[in-house]
């Protein structure tokens, strides 16, 4: 017999507010401790100097973290020209100065490089692994490594503002941006050095700053009423996967890992995929679909 987790047994999505200082696995543990959940994850890291949208996955949502970590991100953030610091953010120790500070008419003009499929590099101070190792471990310990370039994509860049010593930019990209690496390249390209010193992820997927809820917040409503009545459903993350609708039987017999044959179902002019099978609002599993078989890939117990 299984072991019974300890905890409340809590299903869907909420989107917190991340706060300034705080990062991302703190979160997810105020939020376990708060809701005394029995599993609880985020999808998403965000750096600690960083706020915004963090979307937290509690008990069989976490099964779709995939689907939310893959979706576009819309980040604001500001560059300080000047200076050039180890950490690429405010946090870091200054390493190199520059007098030039560009004028908006400059940022403009170079701005098209930065949009796009780009290649970038990851901050030295970024979760990436080399050989098994975090960066900014090895980055601490005063370790020489190297972090292969990569390639991303820039759907959209906009200055939102300019002074003389920052800009403020907007940008839409894919997973996998680092934003620190973004604002040092663009301080480069204009002969100068910069670091971020905001960073806000207004975006991720369907989830914006309107979804989201702060710590406080939360902590304020749990004394008033129950998570359930503003947690958002497990199935909120898939909305771009087609529902299949089956008889209940064959829900349950995917359920339970069965394969059911492509002349079983509703329609035979089904194109191979994934799709969700749902049960009412709830979902039972997400499954692919070949030549011959629906397979379940994630089973829902919900």
């Amino acid at each position: 017999m299984a072991r019974k987790r300890k905890g409340n047994k809590i299903d869907g999505w909420l989107v917190i507010d991340k706060p300034y200082g705080m990062g991302s696995t703190r979160v997810v543990g105020k939020c376990r401790f708060l809701t005394k959940a029995q599993k609880v994850g985020h999808a998403g890291t965000l750096d600690p100097l960083a706020t915004g949208v963090l979307p937290i996955a509690f008990g069989e949502a976490t099964k779709t973290i995939p689907y939310i970590m893959d979706a576009e991100k819309t980040y604001q953030f500001t560059v300080t020209w000047g200076e050039s610091r180890l950490t690429d953010d405010a946090e870091g120790e200054v390493s190199e100065r520059s007098e030039k500070r560009p004028v908006r008419d400059e940022i403009l003009r170079i701005m098209p490089e930065f949009m796009g499929k780009i290649k970038q590099t990851p901050p030295a101070f970024s979760a990436i692994k080399i050989n098994g190792e975090r960066a900014y471990d090895l980055a601490r310990a005063g370790k020489s490594f190297e972090i292969k370039d990569r390639e991303v994509e820039v759907y959209a860049l906009k200055i939102l503002d300019s002074t003389t010593e920052t800009a403020t930019f907007e940008m839409r990209c894919s997973k996998g941006t680092y934003v620190r690496s973004l604002g040092r390249d663009i301080a480069l390209k204009l002969g100068t050095f910069g670091y971020i010193s905001m960073l806000r992820r207004t975006k991720v997927g369907m989830f914006d700053l309107d979804s989201t809820i702060s710590l406080v917040k939360l902590e304020e409503l749990l004394h008033s009423a129950p998570l359930e009545e503003w947690i958002l459903n497990v199935v909120t993350v898939l909305g771009d996967i087609l529902a299949l609708a089956l008889t209940k039987e064959q829900a349950e017999f995917l359920k339970n890992g069965g394969f059911i044959s492509r002349e079983s179902l509703p329609s035979s002019s089904l194109t191979g995929g994934t799709y969700k099978v749902m049960l009412g609002e709830k979902l039972i599993a997400l499954c692919e679909l070949d030549e011959n078989y629906l397979k379940p890939v994630r089973v829902f117990n919900l």
